[in-house]
């Protein structure tokens, strides 16, 4: 009987040290997000303009 009392105290203990362990921690650093936005309106000015030529010299298209 004391064999059976061990055991199970033995594989309680066992048991109970591989049980997983989550933490959560703040991190040291402050998070930092780097937007490097260039914005080129250029594109779309030349674009317009080739538009605006383009109908001008065929007023038919549309």
């Amino acid at each position: 009987m004391t064999r059976t009392i061990l055991s199970a105290i033995a594989a309680s203990a066992l048991l109970s040290a591989c049980s997983p362990t989550v933490r959560l921690e703040a991190p040291k650093e402050p998070i930092t997000i780097n937007l490097n936005v260039k914005i080129d309106q250029e594109v779309r000015v030349k674009l317009d303009k080739e538009v605006e030529d383009l109908i001008t010299s065929n007023p038919d298209i549309f």
